[in-house]
């Protein structure tokens, strides 16, 4: 499932170079967290969240059929002031 996530957020994003996919077991489900440039993180979510409600519903499918349980989550860096 984290391959075919990286690949298709890469496709969207200008900087795909500072995409990294953390996956993390929370109470049975796995967790993917992205964690994008800057610039990046509005067009992973999109017009009222479109893209990123349509990114969750293939991963949520796409683990079903493997009997998984997956959502994805947008980690935002803070910077240090």
């Amino acid at each position: 499932m984290q391959a075919f996530l990286e690949y298709v957020v890469k496709g969207l994003v200008q900087h795909p170079e500072a995409l990294t996919i953390t996956p993390v077991e929370r109470e049975g489900t796995t967790v993917y967290e992205l964690r994008l440039h800057p610039q990046d993180v509005g067009k992973v979510i999109g017009r009222q969240g479109m893209t990123i409600n349509a990114l969750r519903s293939l991963l949520l499918a796409g683990s079903a059929k493997k009997g998984l349980r997956c959502t994805i989550e947008i980690v935002e860096e803070k910077l240090a002031s």
